[in-house]
């Protein structure tokens, strides 16, 4: 079970990323998209693709 501090935090950084206006949020999803691509290894010598 996680600690309730960290589900605290979570809870924080949701609210703080629905009160971003869109074009911001944007810049956030595209920001952590860039962070998952650079940390994930591809499979089989293949690139991971964005479902």
């Amino acid at each position: 079970m996680a600690d309730p501090s960290d589900e605290a935090q979570g809870l924080r950084l949701v609210r703080a990323f629905l009160s971003l206006p869109p074009e911001k949020r944007a810049e956030v999803i595209a920001f952590v998209e860039d962070l998952v691509r650079a940390h994930v290894a591809p499979v089989d010598g293949r690139e991971a693709t964005p479902t």
